[in-house]
């Protein structure tokens, strides 16, 4: 077999890039082990401000210009809904938090996704004794389904094998790359945490930030937006709420804990004051780089292959748009962005 390009995984980032070969219509095959779980579990928000500290998320207005439309292409190939909109309300716990929301919100780069007006809502279940600070154009992409929707269209059209990728096999020629009986002119590699496995990118500096969340069941707590406080608690209809996420940076499996449900259920205490049952318990690895800038670029000896990693938590914001900076990059000449490319570590 002769293809353009070897797709080692098939998460929000693998996805993206893929995309952007099928509309150049490139050929490709992709490998899929189902080791990595963070495009599985994650929540998929987008929202362009950072609320621990009220300041944009670098490079959001460009992200959300290329992503909203992207999703919706995907929507419409695939028939299947996976954006689901909705507004995000900070819950403030001082006057100081006020203070900083109407400083924050009078910010050119702030003011469009930021109501300037305190919402004093008494919400039944909701501890917030210091009002809201509402967000808009905001919402999440349901990327459980997106991945395993995308992964059955690729599987129909016969472009995905699911089976583990054996970096032995791969056999590298002065401008081209083959594997087992696949020819291919690149690799690209999107294989989140599985890379600190590859023998050609582990150098880089991956982190693994494990990841956990509940979903509850509450019939008490009527909210349609994401609360933002201590964690997030957020409406998927039913009663349901997804609640997270924790933070572990020791522990490298994927499976859930006793102590992340417990860090989780401790911290909801100080969220939301009425009942709830947990109905489930998920976890994941989320590939993290020092500087939250995605891991873009092509191999400093190996020109054939190519990295596309460490998307972090706003995966489904920054995924569409690094990967066709990538793929302008390799196809047209454009220049990788210097915030992303793999060359600042090299």
């Amino acid at each position: 077999m002769k293809v353009d390009y070897i797709i080692v995984g098939l998460g929000l980032a693998g996805l993206a890039f893929v995309e952007e070969l099928i509309a150049a219509k490139k050929s490709f095959i992709v490998f899929e082990d189902n080791s990595q779980t963070s495009s599985l579990v994650a929540y998929g928000a987008y929202n362009p401000v950072i609320l621990k500290r009220f300041t944009p998320v670098w490079n959001a207005e460009k992200q959300l210009e290329i992503a909203l439309p992207f999703y919706k292409r995907l929507e419409k190939r695939l028939q299947q809904q996976f954006q689901i909109e909705f507004k995000i309300r900070k819950a403030f716990k001082s006057i100081e938090d006020q203070n900083n929301w109407f400083e924050a919100s009078d910010k050119p780069m702030l003011s469009k996704f930021m109501n300037p007006k305190i919402i004093n809502e008494s919400i039944n279940g909701v501890i917030a004794d210091f009002g809201f600070g509402e967000l808009k154009n905001t919402g999440r992409i349901d990327t459980k389904k997106l991945v395993t929707s995308y992964r059955s269209y690729l599987e129909k059209e016969e472009k995905i094998i699911f089976e583990k990728f054996e970096y032995d096999c791969l056999s590298l020629g002065d401008n081209s790359v083959s594997y087992k009986d696949i020819e291919a002119n690149r690799a690209v590699f999107c294989e989140g945490f599985g890379i600190k496995q590859n023998p050609y990118f582990k150098y880089l500096p991956l982190n693994e930030a494990k990841g956990e969340l509940l979903t509850i069941h509450a019939p008490e707590l009527d909210i349609d937006f994401l609360l933002k406080s201590t964690l997030f608690v957020s409406p998927l209809g039913d009663n349901n709420y997804k609640v997270g996420a924790t933070f572990n940076w020791t522990d490298k499996t994927s499976d859930p804990s006793e102590e992340g449900k417990a860090e989780l259920i401790e911290k909801l205490k100080k969220v939301i004051n009425v009942p709830y049952t947990i109905v489930d318990h998920t976890a994941g690895i989320r590939p993290t780089v020092a500087g939250r800038r995605p891991l873009i670029g092509i191999h400093p000896v190996h020109a054939q292959l190519i990295v596309l990693n460490g998307l972090g938590t706003r995966g489904v914001m920054i995924g569409p748009t690094v990967a066709k900076n990538l793929f302008n990059h390799l196809e047209k000449g454009e220049v990788l962005d210097i915030e992303t490319d793999i060359k600042r570590f090299s």
